[in-house]
């Protein structure tokens, strides 16, 4: 498989989609027909929201479908060369992404070999369910299951700050949570800034860095340039 997992979309004071776009041009190569999943969105339309995907990814050549204003979403999909899964809020996207039957279509896409890249919530669900995202549960879908394209969890936005006079838990804390009901999973936490490539069996981190998270064990950092097996096996 082919995956590039996203932490964020934008850092501050950067355009949308400024940091990543190297990696996205190098990642998708020359023009492509990319299925586009918006329906992480809440506060902003769905057609605004592909237009903003359409008008960066247009100028590296690409062309992108909006899944959402597809009469048969799974039919469009099938026809794309790549699938791109933008952020917002995980349970929202997961309730859409069941409610139009693509859980198991893109999973079945992205197996064959077409590239998928996803940031935020667009990452959260590449993993085996989105119990490891940040978001406030305003929706509910079928299932926390999700894709199962990594078989281990990511949490985007990562950060081990501690705001001063906050007394709810650090996000460390919160993972350790997941870590004692899910004593098999891993987790990776993604800084602002960071991304993994994931090509076969192979891992590749990039930009920031990311701390790796296992029950019973000291967390692990990897600064970006980082090379593991794509399992986390070796993380």
């Amino acid at each position: 498989m082919q995956l590039l997992l996203l932490s964020n979309s934008t850092l501050p004071g950067e355009p949308f989609l400024g940091w990543p776009r190297a990696h996205l041009e190098a990642f998708l190569g020359p023009g492509k027909r990319i299925a586009f999943v918006p329906f992480a969105a809440v506060t902003m339309g769905l057609d605004e929201y592909a237009g903003r995907v359409r008008e960066v990814l247009g100028a590296m050549g690409h062309e992108l479908i909006g899944l959402h204003a597809q009469a048969d979403p799974v039919k469009a999909l099938a026809d794309a060369e790549a699938v791109m899964i933008g952020g917002g809020n995980t349970f929202q996207l997961l309730r859409m992404l069941y409610k139009h039957d693509l859980v198991r279509a893109i999973r079945a896409r992205v197996v064959a070999g077409v590239p998928f890249v996803g940031w935020s919530a667009g990452s959260n669900v590449a993993c085996p369910s989105i119990m490891t995202t940040n978001d406030m549960p305003i929706t509910e879908p079928p299932s926390l299951r999700a894709l199962d394209l990594v078989p281990f969890q990511i949490n985007p936005h990562y950060t081990e700050a501690r705001l001063e006079g906050h007394g709810g838990e650090t996000r460390d804390q919160r993972i350790e949570e997941f870590l004692a009901l899910n004593p098999r999973s891993v987790v990776a936490g993604l800084r602002e800034g960071t991304l993994l490539r994931v090509e076969g069996e192979r891992l590749v981190v990039e930009g920031r860095g990311m701390r790796v998270f296992r029950r019973g064990r000291e967390p692990r950092e990897f600064a970006g340039g980082a090379e593991l097996r794509s399992s986390l096996a070796d993380a």
